[in-house]
């Protein structure tokens, strides 16, 4: 949709205080050209200029964007300052221009606005149907507070649920491994932490169900040991049963209450489980000494584990019960054609089962449909690997080098949208959170 100034002008003489026949105020440009998609356009509106409101607006645009969910209408600052909401003269009633947004291509708009102190109010427009789909406050801290870019997240996310049924996954985080320490950042590429000491070399990290703790691996002493890390206060604890052996790749059961890991010693390598809660009963659940067994992931209903095994020749991918019976093939694959496959993770709902798996020398993501057990190759551009869910189930995560280094990229699995989250450095090993609500 290509928007002149002659097409804009009859609907700019909608806003209060603005005719046609007036010239435009100085710098602001009214004629944009914007391509619409098959998703719904969005337009963030503008208003009082604050550092905390237009940081928050800022958030917001961008976590919209990257849910994959809108169009977004960019304006430039003092375009939208234009078409905010406007105060009638006299009345001191509000106007909303909906003609205005719907020539922009927007379907949906929203407002933020202080409400009082460390409150920020939000409301979402239906622009094609000309009504408030809903407003909502939300606590929001000063800029400088470590909560406040979380806290608008969540305002994202709930913006994402209003309009869509569905929340989004803007207040999430990934841990990942760069260089020997673990890391955590916010979905949106923002807010990177150190997470594991400097120091020892850590490994394979993943989150509790809450998101509020992390585990990993550190190699020292001649061992692989597990941490579990309170990630509000740094507060680490070595889990006394890896005193000995290679213990990695740590996932914690749906419940948080189990604990599943891979051990490598003299008797082979196998997949563990141990009772969190009960800080005992620690159980082997496969038996590696002429296979390697490792990489376990719960499904969502911590009834199964997912797992890679050599049993038959090249890593494939397997399946058994939580207390270890009924081990079977999960991933189909052409024995002598077919690569290996690596590092399963199940899907938030069940349904699907991310992996890679070698394809011409190279890894590439793939998808397994769990009720069908057909897969589909997601990538083929460089190497890609380490696949992890989002909470939505329609977002996955995973490590390319396709523009030279290993970084972090995400895909949208409903529209094939791609878009990378880091640009600094090697990662490695990433592991998606649940919302942090």
């Amino acid at each position: 949709m290509r928007l002149r100034l002659l097409a804009i002008l009859p609907l700019l003489a909608l806003v209060p205080g603005m005719s046609a026949a007036q010239e435009p105020t100085e710098g602001v440009r009214v004629g944009i050209t914007y391509q619409p998609g098959v998703r719904p356009g969005m337009l963030v509106l503008g208003g009082p200029r604050t550092e905390l409101l237009d940081s928050v607006r800022t958030i917001v645009a961008r976590d919209l964007e990257f849910s994959d969910e809108f169009e977004i209408i960019t304006l430039p600052a003092e375009d939208s300052l234009v078409l905010g909401i406007q105060t009638a003269a006299g009345s001191g009633s509000e106007f909303v221009n909906y003609p205005l947004y719907g020539a922009l291509g927007a379907d949906f708009a929203v407002r933020a606005r202080a409400e009082d102190a460390g409150v920020v109010a939000i409301t979402v427009y239906d622009v094609r149907g000309e009504t408030v789909r809903r407003e909502f406050t939300a606590g929001v801290p000063v800029l400088s507070d470590p909560d406040f870019r979380m806290a608008t997240h969540r305002m994202s996310d709930e913006i994402v649920r209003v309009i869509t049924g569905t929340a989004g996954v803007a207040a999430t985080r990934f841990l990942f491994l760069q260089g020997r320490r673990i890391y955590r950042m916010d979905a949106d590429g923002a807010d990177v932490q150190p997470v594991s000491p400097d120091g020892a070399a850590a490994f394979s990290p993943s989150w509790d169900p809450r998101g509020r703790r992390a585990a990993y691996t550190e190699f020292h002493d001649g061992g692989g040991y597990l941490y579990l890390q309170e990630l509000a206060t740094g507060r680490r604890l070595r889990l006394s049963f890896t005193q000995s052996a290679l213990n990695y790749t740590p996932v914690f059961s749906p419940d948080g209450n189990r604990f599943a890991f891979t051990r490598s010693d003299e008797e082979g390598t196998d997949v563990f489980t141990y009772n969190l809660e009960s800080d005992c009963c620690l159980q082997r659940l496969t038996s590696g000494r002429f296979a390697d067994n490792l990489s376990p992931t719960f499904s969502p209903d911590g009834r199964r584990i997912a797992f890679s095994s050599t049993r038959s020749g090249l890593p494939q991918i397997y399946v058994m019960s939580a207390d270890g019976t009924g081990q079977e093939l999960f991933a189909p694959f052409d024995y002598g054609v077919t690569g290996s496959s690596h590092a399963p993770e199940w899907s938030p709902d069940g349904r699907s089962l991310a992996f890679h798996r070698d394809v011409g020398g190279t890894p590439q993501v793939f998808v397994m449909d769990v009720a069908t057990r057909t897969v589909r190759q997601l990538t083929s551009a460089g190497r890609n690997e380490d696949p992890t869910w989002a909470p939505d189930g329609q977002h996955l995560a995973f490590v390319s080098d396709r523009t030279g280094r290993r970084q972090l990229w995400v895909i949208d699995l409903e529209t094939g949208r791609v878009r990378q989250v880091t640009r600094a450095g090697e990662v490695r090993l990433p592991a998606w959170s649940g919302r942090m609500y």
